[in-house]
């Protein structure tokens, strides 16, 4: 009787905090007035709190039984249905904490800058609608930014299953930025909203398949062909990174990936990403498709001037640096510039078009950066290359060109037709 009074205690404490994240309000996680036009649209609320209405549920359902038999149940049968509530708790807080830090940082400092990261990243997604219409299964709840520390920009795609949730999908694409990583010029964003436009275009399977079926009939070697099958996503990314901004976008993630010898050089087996030393090649031979063979030989002679694969600090597998040369291009073309089925039948770059009217309307915007005023109307995706470009012109101090950069992405999603029409949760 001892201890089934002390189980009793115990589930009583666990039914006091078992049902009490149920929902989340804008007013709940911080968000004022002031803050609403960076706040979370209203949809973004509303998919939250059906997540967590859900989880909730499985909540009530098992408390409901153990409260309804723990009283005469073998002790150990209370301990294992307890252990089942707690389960469901746990999901709830990890699922409502979760969304408190992405929303409660819209009550922040740092409100504007994500919220203008949402702008970038939502008119990636309207390059596509416009290109390619009909080509999404129907509406998408756009990329949700926020702030973390970590050294590289990441994403959670929606629907990916995420441990940190216990198994919950990820209701909507989230992009991670660091601290020190918000200024509008990183290429390495495009690069993750990228991630995201793979996994809803339904091409994350197709893409791969195609990969290891060209480098396997190109070389016939299953090393080789496992390799730049494991790399096709961040391959991917990159390349469609460039499709949304052009040329500045290479020259971004080339930036980005700029290391000492010893880490740009060193191969990692199984690593998701390529090797930083053949990545960029990788990035040059896509502008050289694109038709800016300057630029593409320009990145090329930098990046072999920093790193020489004939020196000491050379890490890479013989036969994967000896076949770079044929694999890139095939790799690019294959990606980039072959028809995929669940495209309908067309390619990442019919899907992305970037063209020479486009890249000078980048440098155009660039120099109107430069000289303080902002481009109306170059779309959001390329004005982080325009912003970029202003940036390595020197002529305008980064952080008023951030600074301008934002509040014109905010003023962009303050129009009527981004507003959200209230903040109802």
């Amino acid at each position: 009787m001892l201890a089934r009074k002390f189980l009793g205690i115990k589930i009583r404490a666990l039914a006091a905090r078992a049902r009490r994240l149920a929902g989340i309000e804008g007013e709940a996680v911080g968000i004022r007035p002031q803050d609403r036009p960076y706040a979370p649209s209203e949809a973004h609320f509303r998919a939250a709190n059906q997540r967590l209405a859900t989880i909730d549920a499985q909540v009530a359902r098992r408390l409901e039984h153990l409260q309804g038999h723990w009283q005469s149940a073998p002790l150990d049968r209370v301990l294992i249905d307890i252990a089942l509530v707690e389960r469901e708790v746990d999901r709830a807080r990890r699922a409502f904490g979760l969304f408190f830090e992405l929303f409660s940082q819209r009550g922040s400092v740092f409100a504007p800058t994500l919220a203008a990261h949402d702008v970038i990243a939502a008119d990636c997604y309207a390059a596509i609608r416009q290109a390619a219409p009909r080509i999404f299964r129907g509406p998408l709840l756009k990329p949700l930014c926020y702030m973390e520390h970590g050294f590289s920009p990441a994403t959670m795609r929606r629907g990916v299953q995420l441990n940190r949730l216990l198994g919950e999908p990820n209701p909507f694409p989230i992009v991670r930025l660091p601290w020190d990583r918000d200024n509008p010029w990183q290429a390495v964003f495009l690069h993750e909203v990228s991630h995201n436009l793979q996994a809803d275009l339904g091409i994350w399977r197709e893409n791969r398949q195609a990969v290891v079926r060209r480098v396997i009939r190109s070389v016939g070697d299953p090393g080789l062909t496992r390799i730049w099958g494991v790399w096709h996503k961040e391959i991917f990314a990159d390349l469609a990174a460039i499709l949304l901004g052009g040329p500045a976008a290479a020259w971004g993630m080339a930036t980005f990936l700029a290391h000492p010898a010893t880490r740009t050089m060193t191969f990692r087996p199984g690593g998701a990403h390529p090797t930083a030393y053949l990545r960029v090649h990788i990035l040059a031979e896509m502008v050289r498709r694109l038709g800016f063979t300057r630029e593409a030989e320009r990145l090329t002679r930098v990046w072999d001037t920093l790193y020489r694969p004939s020196g000491a600090q050379h890490r890479l597998p013989q036969r994967l640096l000896a076949s770079s040369s044929r694999l890139i291009p095939e790799v690019v073309d294959e990606i980039a510039f072959q028809t995929r089925r669940n495209l309908a039948h067309r390619s990442l770059s019919d899907i992305i078009p970037f063209r020479p009217e486009h890249e000078a309307a980048i440098h155009a915007g660039a120099r109107r950066l430069a000289q303080g005023q902002v481009p109306e109307n170059l779309p959001p995706r390329q004005l982080v290359s325009a912003a970029s470009y202003a940036l390595a012109d020197g002529k305008i101090q980064p952080n008023r060109l951030s600074r301008m950069v934002i509040e014109h992405l905010n003023s962009i999603r303050a129009s009527p037709a981004e507003r959200p029409r209230r903040m109802a949760a």
